[in-house]
């Protein structure tokens, strides 16, 4: 076989959907569609600047944040190859404001898809590791246009999420509620490989993931754990932890995915009107639900993230996930009493990262 007896995206979508004898096709032709706007963006992001795609938009999004270049034109892609199908009812992405109505010549679907069409977009410049995240959701009123309030779903009713990494090869991470499964893009054939069948994460983990910068903004619960972890084998912990930071959600969560984990970003006291960075809808409901599918946990620091009930299509939330024990720990920590942070020999008030009063 061209693909060395390994299935192939369609060959997957075909066997789960035998699994549910009443399935229409119509969700396998959407991930279709969505893994072709995936391969674009790969090509894209590949030809960097000999593609002209680097530097700023000279615009900024709805969060009021600088657009690149390539986020512009890769919402684009996004909104091309799902509009026409008629599997959808409506769209949001990150990059819009209000929700994508789809133009009138197209039928409408049963399906909602809520995109982040280029994640960790700051790495472009310097050939980092970047993503496109997705997730879908059933329409409310199928055949429909769909309204802002349809998108207000919380995580748990997700029908499927994903995310493309474009690095030094390009894969595709699924789920359908049946395990979290990988797929290579193997470059003469153009297709999706799956290579990575069954992801697990393993229940507990020696590296976490947190931008250290914001100590001085952290909770006492996230002062401690890190605390606790830079202290290594003399500390609390009794073992030695790696810190890692990639700036990029999708390599974060493949990089955990693929060998185990933590990453924290909390809520904090940064921007005090905002309770957390991460935006709810479109990265994390869908690395939630690919982190659970994995055996992970996946919370806001507090509770269960997928329960959480979203009120706004841009709500951002505190997000940590990866190796259930530690998000455990973590949730412990922030249920029990803060400790006196002066104890804290790093990130107290006269610690290693702060000055003295």
């Amino acid at each position: 076989m061209p693909t060395a007896g390994k299935a192939t995206l369609t060959q997957f979508l075909i066997e789960e959907r035998r699994k549910a004898p009443s399935a229409t096709g119509e969700l396998n032709a959407l991930i279709t569609d969505v893994s072709l706007a995936c391969k674009a963006i790969s090509c894209k992001v590949a030809f960097g600047a000999l593609g002209g795609v680097l530097g700023s938009a000279a615009t900024q999004n709805v969060q009021g944040e600088d657009q690149k270049t390539l986020d512009v034109m890769s919402n684009q892609i996004f909104l091309r190859a799902n509009e026409w199908g008629g599997h959808v009812a409506g769209m949001v992405s990150e990059e819009l404001e209000n929700v994508y109505t789809l133009p009138a010549q197209y039928p409408r679907g049963k399906y909602l898809l809520l995109f982040d069409p280029l994640d960790g977009s700051s790495n472009i410049d310097v050939n980092v590791a970047v993503g496109s995240i997705f997730s879908v959701l059933r329409a409310p009123t199928p055949g429909q246009d769909a309204t802002a309030e349809d998108f207000l779903q919380p995580g748990a009713t997700q029908v499927c999420a994903g995310y493309a990494i474009y690095g030094p090869s390009t894969m595709l991470v699924l789920t359908l509620g049946s395990g979290t499964h990988a797929f290579t893009l193997e470059p003469m054939l153009g297709e999706w490989v799956l290579s990575h069948p069954n992801l697990q994460v393993p229940a507990k983990t020696r590296e976490f993931a947190i931008n250290a910068s914001n100590s001085r903004f952290w909770e006492p619960a996230v002062k401690r754990y890190v605390d606790e972890c830079l202290a290594g084998q003399p500390g609390p912990r009794g073992s030695d932890f790696n810190m890692r930071w990639i700036a990029s959600l999708v390599a974060e969560t493949h990089r955990i995915l693929m060998r185990g984990g933590v990453f924290l970003y909390p809520r904090d006291t940064k921007d005090p009107g905002k309770p957390g960075r991460l935006r709810l809808l479109y990265e994390a409901n869908p690395i939630s639900f690919l982190i659970e599918q994995a055996g992970g946990g996946a919370s806001t620091g507090r509770t269960r993230l997928m329960e959480v009930q979203p009120d706004s299509l841009h709500q951002r939330i505190g997000f940590v996930f990866g190796s259930k024990e530690e998000v455990a720990r973590i949730e412990g920590y922030h249920h029990e009493e803060p400790p006196d942070t002066f104890a804290s020999p790093l990130f107290g008030k006269r610690g290693l990262f702060s000055q003295p009063e």
